[in-house]
């Protein structure tokens, strides 16, 4: 009996033994897989089309030597230039001289493309169908709130359609006083700041950090602006957190350690959710009593909601309130970032040339005066010449250059003669535009490729990374010309289409994406810089500061590695 138990004891373990075993060896057959042979498989597809790269030889990929270039390059300052491409991607910079514009490097396991054609570049970025999509989101992106930005498909037409009413301009009008609250109280605390000869010296990025939070606070929140305040004070936090979170990020698996920081990073997205849930549920209950909706984003987003619940014919496909409070997250990092880069990179470079800064200033002064901008002014700044070429010649022929006019007033001729008027655009938003271009908020845009697709002359396979370096192309001397690394906003003088040297079909310019994803915040984006522009010109004259060290890098977004500090001299 005791023989016959042990037998089957014996069996039974054999059976178990040999299981484990088999899942081991499967275990480890995907792995191998994962790590090895598909990146292997994946590098001779791409080199078979006579694309050149990087070679793989790990599951980290690039990531340690990009973090190691990234070091030496920022240990050191750089002079004061605009030509910042080798400073911001030092890795991806000596790759593209190494082995092309269009080449690859690795990204853990996945091979990234990088596509410097600006006509590559707006045919993926107009792609609609399922070949080319967003990279997913890693757990602790998720964190900071999908949403909208990484939505695809209905989901993302959905939301958008529900959203894009927040952002139209007569809404934006709408929301000009609580920018304007927020720039008088920024004026004030600087005026407080000056000394007997009215003059001062502060850091401009972390002005700049704070004032766009307050305006976005305001502006998604409008009455609830105080927890919205406590909200975004949370999520800059874990902004900070996730930076941090991204230098471990060559040790596979690291979002799941249970660090301090991965710990409370999570605890502050709870804390986030449980704050925002309470103020849609009190938006929630003033509907249901029939009360004035409040005109700030979260209150139109609700509005928007409310009717897409009710239905408009096929598509009633509505937010859930978690996906709201996810919404509601992404306002914050997409509002309040890239603003505050823009402002930020807008004044240390004014600061720099003061003859652009004089003359967006008489501009302000022009139309303002001492007043607060308003938004109908905002929307006419622009140089006051005007320029104008008067074609002479015969109907039905071609007509040949006489002159060109540099005056307000012209004289009428007897003939056939067609006088074309070309004003120059808006001088602050020339500016802010040339800023843009030389320092964009992010350095590059990211699709993944979830089928095979033909671009240009090579196919991509499934489970590539494809990367439109912002950077690289907008610093491009055959699209922009031997001046592109210097900053002359007349480029600008016709418009963006005309700006660089390509036609305006192709994205040679797309500092906020391009196509049907383009951001949708991006008039909510300039209004608030001009406004904030406007008012910081009207008050102060600034200029470097002796402390300022020029020191771009990327750190999700473009910062001074340093800070930017700058001396202000009130007017």
């Amino acid at each position: 009996m005791f023989a016959t138990i042990s037998d089957f004891i014996y069996n039974n373990w054999s059976w178990a033994l040999g299981l484990i075993s088999l899942l081991s060896l499967w275990s480890a057959l995907q792995i191998l897989e994962w790590a090895w042979f598909t990146p292997r498989r994946l590098e001779r597809r791409l080199r078979a089309q006579g694309l050149s790269g990087t070679v793989y030889r790990s599951p980290t990929g690039d990531l340690k030597e990009i973090t190691r270039v990234n070091r030496e390059t920022w240990a050191k300052p750089m002079p004061l230039s605009h030509d910042i491409t080798s400073r911001v991607s030092p890795f991806f910079h000596c790759n593209m001289k190494e082995h092309g514009k269009t080449s690859f490097t690795w990204f853990g396991v996945i091979p990234r493309v990088t596509i410097s054609d600006p006509e590559l570049v707006r045919e993926i970025l107009s792609n609609k169908l399922s070949e080319i999509e967003k990279q997913k989101l890693t757990p602790v992106g998720k964190l900071l709130g999908d949403g909208l930005f990484s939505y695809q498909g209905q989901k993302w037409a959905s939301h958008r359609r529900i959203l894009n009413p927040a952002f139209h301009v007569e809404k934006l009008k709408r929301m000009l006083p609580a920018f304007s609250a927020c720039c008088s109280e920024l004026i004030e605390k600087w005026k407080g700041f000056s000394g007997p000869n009215g003059s001062f010296e502060l850091d401009v990025w972390s002005e700049m950090q704070m004032f766009t939070g307050d305006v976005i606070s305001r502006a998604a929140f409008g009455s609830s602006f105080q927890e919205g305040r406590k909200i975004f004070q949370l999520l800059f936090e874990q902004g900070e957190r996730l930076i941090r979170a991204f230098e471990d990020v060559v040790i596979p698996g690291h979002w799941y350690l249970p660090t301090e920081n991965n710990r409370r990073m999570k605890h502050i997205d709870r804390e986030v959710k449980m704050l925002l849930r309470g103020i849609i549920k009190k938006r929630e209950n003033a509907m249901k009593n029939k009360e004035v909706i409040n005109e700030d984003l979260l209150g139109l987003m609700m509005e928007s909601n409310m009717k897409e619940k009710i239905g408009n014919g096929k598509s009633n496909i509505v937010m859930t309130r978690d996906e709201m409070i996810t919404e509601c997250k992404l306002f914050y990092f997409a509002g309040q970032e890239s603003t505050s880069v823009l402002l930020t990179w807008t004044l240390v470079v004014l600061s720099m040339h003061l003859d652009w800064q004089e003359r967006a200033r008489q501009e302000v002064y022009q139309h303002f005066g001492k007043n607060k901008p308003d938004f109908d002014g905002l929307s006419r700044l622009k140089i006051v010449s005007i320029r104008m070429i008067i074609f002479v010649g015969l109907s039905g022929n071609l007509l040949i250059p006489f002159v060109i006019i540099s005056s307000e007033t012209f004289c009428y001729r007897n003939g056939v003669i067609q006088l074309r008027i070309c004003y120059y655009d808006r001088m602050v938003t020339m500016i802010l535009y040339e800023v843009l271009r030389l320092y964009p908020p992010f350095a590059m845009l990211t699709r993944r490729t979830y089928n095979p697709v033909k671009l240009g002359n090579a196919t991509y396979p499934p489970g590539v990374l494809l990367s439109m370096p912002i950077f690289f192309i907008h610093h491009d001397k055959e699209l922009w010309g031997p001046d592109a690394d210097e900053f002359k906003p007349e480029r600008f003088a016709d418009g963006i289409s005309k700006a660089s040297k390509t036609t305006g079909r192709n994205a040679a310019y797309f500092p906020f994406g391009w196509g049907p994803r383009i951001c949708i915040g991006q008039n909510f984006a300039l209004v608030e810089a001009k406004m904030g522009l406007c008012m910081i010109l009207q008050h102060f004259e600034f200029e470097p500061s002796e402390k300022y060290v020029h020191a771009p890098i990327t750190v999700v977004t473009l910062q001074p590695q340093h800070g930017a500090p700058i001396k202000f001299h009130r007017l």
